[in-house]
């Protein structure tokens, strides 16, 4: 593409506003910024879309929103009318534009026929996955960039199973868009109008309550909850985003008594004032509610990220009196142990359980469920695959999933959503910790038990950041070295073995190819070490950088954080 041309178009379009047009006028010396914006169109996944706010075509604004989902309009008419009368469930964040996109992409779904259903406000991400199989409609859209920074924005999409997007329908609206003229292509309706014929549809508080009461089914243990209600605190923060309503909610109901809100934080803000990065993988930007966890003296403080489909927490040492925090990994082997004694302590567990985590999840997780007889499945990143394997098991009629999680702070439990869900999880979280607390023990005491239980392990990603306009072709370039050039070791380690989970391969150090992975497609180089360490090299779908999970077991976890470190310094290697 050439992107000068493309910069010219674009400031030749009536189609931009005075604003818009003066913004691209500004920058008509700077050929580096002409070129970032300009060099090609975004890339739409199956994770939908996903930049920066600027006017550009490589970035998310108001007529990027118009041409995708004219675009996702077309993919949804094509499956026929009665796909068209379901309609489309509409949601949105806190973020700067989410709302007026959302609002955006509700007027061109309605020109084309298709039904709409938008909440009245921001929701959290889970609540449009349950809102999807709720209404039985045909998809569904969430204008949300999670956990990025405040310049971000995003488009994720939907399908009619409450899961993130099919391939198949990914890659038609990616040829739907590259066929569509992105300032004249699209059909839109006023909004008012739409909403007063009945063709767009707002979605309230009815949709919350029946929400909110699948949440609170998921709760196992209340008594343990109502035993210590008195005295038992816990700190949230919703980063001033969509977890800010009905997580406290779901705490109250569950029976917590003292829920203490970071009031800085309660602001809904798409600046994000209060923190760097609105992230509860960042223990940085819990500050705030560390000082209120002093104050009230709480064991436990939970952080959901802006669109309420992360959770991050973090635990009081019961030694030093410190609040520290604990990873998505520790968190999921807590809530997964929890989950089968607390079933099996209530008679609650089903006959068939099982449990689902990613390739780059710790294998810890294996050994909880192969102790306690729950079958497990390893899936690629991403809750679409999850999604995919509790479908095909009801299909089946064979398994049920009790509980299912990635490293990146991502949990989910039930049938009613599909994908990443921090409104149960803080409930599952909160009934855990009330558990342990009426033991004497806080969430790291509870930790601990389990590696004297089930041994020691640790985990650790990596992100090699690779920004710019060579960013991707860098990525690439590293993947391509690692297949083409297979680490012999990793920091005097041998590779034993090495799975390509793009190809399928399974080879062995000396021996080539053997057999095949149980999945194949996804761009992942897994890496096993002869001390029985993983090494796990992933480009990011999402973000200009490849991800390296190390995955460590030892005898302690002095000794397991020494092979942490000593992977550690050999990844860093791999960007130069």
């Amino acid at each position: 593409m050439n992107y000068k041309a493309e910069y010219e178009r674009w400031l030749d379009s009536p189609a931009l506003s005075e604003r818009e047009w003066k913004e691209l006028n500004d920058i008509k010396n700077d050929e580096k910024e002409i070129e970032n914006r300009f060099f090609a169109p975004l890339d739409f996944g199956t994770a939908g879309l996903r930049g920066t706010m600027k006017v550009g075509l490589h970035q998310m604004n108001i007529h990027i929103i118009r041409h995708a989902t004219q675009a996702f309009a077309n993919v949804i008419a094509a499956e026929g009318e009665e796909a068209k009368k379901k309609g489309v469930v509409v949601c949105y964040d806190c973020r700067i534009n989410s709302e007026v996109f959302a609002r955006e992409a509700a007027c061109v779904m309605a020109a084309n026929g298709i039904h709409v259903r938008i909440f009245d406000a921001l929701r959290p991400t889970p609540e449009l996955s349950f809102a999807i199989r709720y209404y039985g409609a045909a998809a569904g859209l969430n204008i949300t960039a999670s956990h990025n920074p405040k310049e971000y924005n995003g488009y994720k999409v939907y399908w009619s199973d409450g899961a993130q997007l099919p391939p198949r329908q990914a890659s038609e609206i990616a040829k739907q868009m590259s066929e569509i003229d992105i300032f004249n292509g699209f059909k839109r309706v006023d909004f008012e109008e739409a909403v007063s014929a009945g063709n767009i549809e707002i979605l309230g508080a009815e949709t919350d309550e029946a929400f909110l009461s699948r949440v609170l089914g998921q709760a196992i243990d209340k008594e343990a909850v109502k035993r210590v209600a008195d005295k038992f605190h816990v700190v949230y923060t919703p980063f001033h985003g969509t977890g800010y309503k009905l997580v406290p909610e779901a705490l109250t109901r569950l029976g917590i008594k003292h829920i203490n809100c970071v009031p800085e934080q309660m602001v809904i803000d798409g600046a994000f004032p209060t923190v760097d990065s609105p992230n509860p993988e960042n223990p940085e930007g819990f500050y705030l509610a560390i000082v209120l966890a002093k104050e009230v003296n709480s064991d436990i403080i939970i952080g959901t990220d802006p669109d309420a489909d992360r959770i991050g927490v973090m635990v009081r040492q019961s030694e030093t009196g410190d609040y520290i925090a604990i990873s998505g990994n520790q968190l999921g082997v807590l809530l997964l142990d929890y989950v089968i004694s607390a079933k099996l302590r209530t008679g609650t567990m089903p006959s068939n359980p099982a449990a689902l985590k990613t390739i780059v999840t710790t294998e810890m997780a294996k050994e909880v469920c192969e102790r306690n007889g729950v079958y497990t499945v390893d899936t690629f990143t991403g809750f679409k695959f999850m999604a995919e394997k509790i479908a095909e098991w009801e299909a089946a009629g064979s398994y049920e999933c009790i509980f299912a999680y990635e490293e990146s702070y991502g949990y989910l439990m039930g049938d009613y959503v599909r994908d990443k869900d921090a409104v149960t999880a803080s409930m599952m979280v909160a009934e855990m910790a009330a558990y342990y607390y009426e033991k004497g023990m806080s969430l790291k005491d509870a930790l601990d038990s389990l590696y004297e239980k089930y041994g020691n392990y640790a985990e650790k990603t990596l992100n090699l950041v690779m920004p710019g306009l060579d960013g991707l072709q860098k990525m690439a370039a590293l993947m391509a070295r690692l297949r083409a050039e297979p680490l012999a070791e990793i920091a005097g380690v041998p590779v034993v073995k090495m799975r390509d989970y793009q190809s399928g391969d399974l080879s062995v150090s000396g021996l080539g190819v053997v057999g095949k992975t149980h999945i194949s497609g996804s761009n992942v180089l897994y890496f096993e070490l002869a001390d029985g360490s993983s090494f796990i090299v992933r480009p990011s779908g999402t973000e200009p950088k490849v991800k390296v999970y190390l995955l460590v077991r030892d005898e302690s976890q002095d000794k397991c954080a020494e092979k942490i470190s000593k992977y550690a310094e050999f990844a860093e290697t791999l960007k130069n």
